[in-house]
């Protein structure tokens, strides 16, 4: 490192890579929360998409097991794919609990009803924390290599450097917290999108979350009541 580098934020210039650790527990944290969530909020056979995404996250772990680094065609492909199993699964499931709450074929049990709808909004919110997290600046090892500076979110510590770690960059808990507030506060809150991609998906983000919210709670109070 140069004396110049020491002036340039670490989320501009390239770095050893994020670990993997905490995108790969909150991968296997959703694959539990499908396997848990009953059969009719999963396509069938209810074990497909499940077990997929553990083959594509085997095959992730044992090429880059330890930090995200590498930048092989493949293995980007790789991680597109597994975003998009999640979501898929995610957005299937999203989609029977709407159309059972709005047909009255769900359970009349309040409290299954709020464990599932509450699944199923978790799920929602992880999925779209790996989203950001795969796509701002072209995914985390083209980060890591510092490939784009321009970002397609901007974080607090980037706008006050002065305040942060000297060698702090996003990682993935930074994003999960990003796709929380938007799913809590139907808004921005303190991470601004940049890019037009970024704001339609948390637009999109924050209708489905609120949709979610609004239906589960009014059929569990109906229920109630």
């Amino acid at each position: 490192m140069t004396d110049s580098d020491d002036d340039v934020p670490a989320w501009q210039r390239r770095t050893a890579g994020e670990s993997r650790i905490a995108a790969t527990a909150a991968v296997l944290a959703i694959v539990v929360l499908q396997v848990l969530l009953p059969n009719q909020f999963m396509p069938e056979p209810v074990w497909l998409l499940p077990a997929l995404e553990v083959v594509v996250l085997g095959f992730l772990l044992a090429a880059n097991p330890v930090r995200i680094d590498r930048e092989e065609t493949w293995l980007r492909w790789g991680g597109l794919a597994l975003i998009g199993l999640l979501a898929l699964a995610t957005a299937w499931s999203a989609d029977r609990l709407v159309v059972g709450l709005i047909d009255r074929t769900l359970s009349d049990d309040p409290a299954k009803l709020l464990g599932s709808g509450g699944a199923i909004w978790l799920t929602n919110v992880v999925v779209f924390g790996l989203g950001y997290w795969e796509f701002d600046r072209g995914g985390p090892a083209a980060r890591a290599h510092a490939r784009t500076t321009l970002p397609d979110f901007l974080f607090v510590q980037m706008q006050n450097p002065e305040l942060a770690e000297p060698e702090w960059e996003p990682q993935f808990v930074d994003y999960l917290y990003l796709a929380f507030t938007n799913a809590t506060a139907f808004s921005p809150t303190d991470v601004m999108p940049m890019s037009r991609w970024a704001k339609t998906m948390m637009m999109a983000q924050s209708s489905i979350s609120l949709v979610l919210a609004a239906l589960v709670i009014a059929r569990a109070i109906n229920v109630l009541n």
